[in-house]
């Protein structure tokens, strides 16, 4: 199919999709009153227009945000280390956010009551998250500046995620159950409550990522044949990695540090979307993997918001319970992934 087919086609879906999402949810609203709320016009009920522009729409916008950056930061890792199973967390830069978070929530005994109260806050857990993963890219930045290997700097990032992930599971031991119960709501993943200030934020930092990964989209091509081969096309390897590492690291880090570890999403989507385009094209790739994330994204919070019902599920579980799946597929499929 070509893409002049397929590229308008996702468009179309990712705008019924948001429609969609903004209808659905605890109270039902019809798609036009929706339409009609988006453009400031009279709904027929006032509390419509209220659920619409102050709930769903920051959580739609969040939601296309997330599912696009971090489908771009997938694809950038696997592109990077030439391994199907990276994704945007292989870095640690994940896990560095989980840990300032831990420092806020868990470790507030230890630092102070005053902590416990800024840590209620979704500002004090961003806060915290993004000097978590800012510490976690310095580290992994310096160790980059050292090793010529692009796979020892995946297996160091893995390492500082092995050794957040203990000092976590430390804190956790000695804290409360208030506390922890805290952290693990923060774990599970939320596209809800974030002010459009933060949003503002998400956005600025994806774009201006958005923008640095423009300028390295015929490196990554070449990098797919691997880093002799793109040395020998005139590629400096060491700028297209640190371009790489990154932008992938501030989008991480940004969205973690606001929607919590959201799982699959950038391990899935960029398979998925080479599956339709059938291309290694990162021109192409690009805009699509960003579109197709936001896409699965919408449909992970529409399933998560369980329509009709006062309860929602956490939007870690969902993603997690769909790529899964999805990957196991494609390795099954497959048998052996190559790039």
């Amino acid at each position: 199919m070509p893409y002049k087919i397929i590229f308008p086609a996702l468009v179309v879906t990712l705008i019924l999709l948001f429609f969609i999402n903004l209808s659905l949810g605890s109270v039902l609203i019809p798609i036009k009153q929706v339409f009609i709320a988006l453009i400031n016009g009279e709904v027929d009920k006032d509390s419509w227009k209220l659920i619409v522009l102050n709930y769903r729409l920051p959580k739609a916008i969040t939601a296309i945000i997330v599912g696009a950056g971090l489908s771009i930061s997938g694809l950038l890792m696997q592109t990077l280390f030439r391994n199907p199973l990276a994704g945007p967390f292989v870095l640690g830069i994940s896990s560095g956010a989980s840990l300032g978070v831990a420092l806020l929530i868990l470790g507030s005994s230890f630092l102070g009551a005053n902590l416990t109260l800024y840590g209620l806050s979704v500002w004090g857990q961003a806060l915290a998250a993004s000097i978590g993963s800012f510490m976690v890219l310095l580290a992994v930045m310096a160790a980059a500046t050292k090793v010529r290997n692009t796979m020892s700097i995946l297996i160091i990032g893995l390492m500082f995620g092995s050794f957040t992930s203990a000092i976590i599971s430390v804190l956790a031991y000695f804290s409360s159950a208030n506390e922890l119960q805290q952290f693990m709501f923060w774990s599970f993943g939320s596209l809800g409550n974030i002010s459009w200030s933060q949003i503002i934020v998400l956005m600025v930092v994806f774009l201006f990522s958005f923008v640095m990964v423009l300028f390295i989209l015929k490196p990554l091509n070449s990098l797919l044949l691997g880093e002799n081969y793109a040395k020998s096309m005139g590629v400096n390897i060491k700028i297209t990695r640190n371009v790489t590492l990154i932008s992938t690291s501030l989008i991480t880090g940004v969205i973690t540090a606001f929607a919590g570890p959201i799982a699959f999403i950038g391990l899935a989507v960029p398979h998925l979307t080479k599956l339709v385009f059938t291309t290694s094209n990162h021109k192409i790739l690009m805009p699509a993997v960003a579109i197709s994330g936001a896409i699965l994204m919408l449909i992970c919070d529409s399933i998560a918001q369980l329509p009709s019902s006062e309860f929602t599920l956490p939007i870690n579980a969902i993603t997690s319970l769909f790529g899964a799946p999805v990957v196991i597929w494609l390795l099954l499929r497959k048998r052996k992934l190559i790039y």
